[in-house]
């Protein structure tokens, strides 16, 4: 089974900027699309993981939920089961735990397509 760990959170003032690195190991996901998504404070359930970023199998295709556009990129190494999302202009309703996640699927923005998870890491944005 495939491993996804997140690295990179941590407290960051409003209007830093901070990225985030998701590492697979185990089985190759290489075909696998890759994703990040957010739980904010006081949502306890999988379902309430909101949609951030996607990125395809290949690296050429993204999409970003219109929250983060313009502030946040998500990238995948070439030939490597390691994607980034580089946030910038942080605020603080960016605070939550970022999940990292591969799905079988071309890039999608439900939780459910997504088959792999990784434990998350917190980012809060506060002054």
């Amino acid at each position: 089974q495939v491993q996804l760990v997140e690295t990179g959170g941590g407290l960051v003032q409003p209007g830093g900027s901070l990225r985030l690195s998701c590492a697979a190991s185990g089985r190759t996901i290489s075909r696998y699309a890759m994703g990040w998504f957010r739980q904010a404070p006081g949502k306890d359930h999988e379902y309430e993981r909101e949609f951030v970023a996607a990125v395809s199998w290949s690296g050429d295709n993204t999409l970003l939920a219109d929250s983060v556009k313009g502030r946040f990129t998500i990238s995948r190494v070439s030939a490597k089961d390691t994607i980034y999302l580089q946030m910038n202009s942080l605020k603080p309703e960016d605070t939550a735990v970022y999940f990292c996640a591969a799905s079988p699927y071309s890039v999608r923005t439900m939780s459910s397509a997504y088959e792999y998870w990784g434990p998350g890491t917190q980012v809060t944005v506060s002054s």
